[in-house]
């Protein structure tokens, strides 16, 4: 039996750090939304009871470190499956990027499981199991539109925001999350306008919403990689309505209202970025 899953990139509208918690974590509050650029997981059930991961990427580890493995093994322990899974990845969402490709990985993976071992589980319930891979792996198993709190985990879906296009540009270097938020400093941060954000999304307020992009981790990461600060300011100049740096970076995404526009933006990035992307917004929730 084989079973195909779209495992869509994620982007920070908000991204606000309230404090550190006694367990080492950061309390965050952040809106994130799906967009349509998405690896694609192909699900082949076996008979030997082994998880065997292959990835179209070579840099892309295909053993227990690659976090679709790791929901794998977790899901078949967790329910005492017995069968095996072949797990083919075809990648488009870059790596090391602040998208949550390998976090949306993990989560198509538990859905896609779900339908091909027959579980029946709800998405709360693969959502538990998600936390216990990564802090974005939950919201990657809803999708949608959502307010995330606590390290990350703790999701409540919100309305997805209108419909708009989105450019995507990450310079060719990879970010450690752990660095930035080791470099953050808490005491002097401007705080993420995250009602304001929320209630702009419920009002289907455009301008609204690029007025109250923000991202408090954006400050460091442009300082230690100027390109990504070269990125955000070109993508501004050519006419994006609204940009932001997404996660801990070093990817920055442009919402774009008119596709008059795009073709500039999209144009003018490629001219000295080669990971450049124009995709949608994701209005649904079914990424199956």
């Amino acid at each position: 039996m084989r079973y195909s899953v779209k495992a869509p990139a994620k982007i920070n509208l908000t991204l606000d750090v309230l404090h550190k918690r006694p367990d080492g974590y950061h309390e965050v509050e952040m809106i994130m939304t799906t967009v349509d650029l998405a690896d694609r997981i192909d699900l082949t059930e076996t008979d030997d009871g082994k998880i065997v991961i292959d990835v179209s990427e070579g840099f892309v580890p295909s053993d227990q470190r690659n976090l679709a493995y790791q929901a794998a093994e977790l899901l078949q322990k967790r329910m005492n499956v017995k069968k095996g899974v072949s797990i083919y990845i075809t990648k488009r969402i870059p790596v090391a990027a602040g998208l949550a490709g390998g976090s949306s990985d993990a989560a198509a993976t538990l859905k896609g499981l779900n339908k091909l071992w027959k579980l029946e589980l709800s998405l709360d319930e693969l959502a538990e199991i998600g936390k216990e891979i990564g802090s974005d792996v939950a919201f990657c198993v809803y999708g949608g539109t959502a307010l995330a709190t606590g390290r990350g985990e703790i999701i409540e879906a919100i309305p997805a925001p209108p419909s708009c296009w989105v450019i995507l540009a990450k310079p060719p270097i990879g970010v450690s999350t752990a660095d930035i938020y080791k470099r953050l400093t808490l005491q002097n941060i401007e705080h993420a306008p995250t009602k304001r954000m929320i209630e702009a999304i419920r009002q289907q307020d455009f301008t609204g919403i690029c007025a109250n992009l923000h991202n408090v981790l954006e400050s460091v990461t442009l300082d230690m990689y100027p390109e990504v600060r070269h990125i955000k300011e070109q993508m501004l100049r050519f006419g994006a309505n609204g940009v932001l740096m997404s996660g801990s970076g070093p990817t920055v995404f442009g919402l774009v209202e008119h596709e008059s526009r795009l073709h500039r933006i999209y144009n003018g990035l490629r001219g000295f970025c080669q990971d450049v992307y124009a995709v949608r917004l994701i209005r649904s929730t079914d990424t199956c």
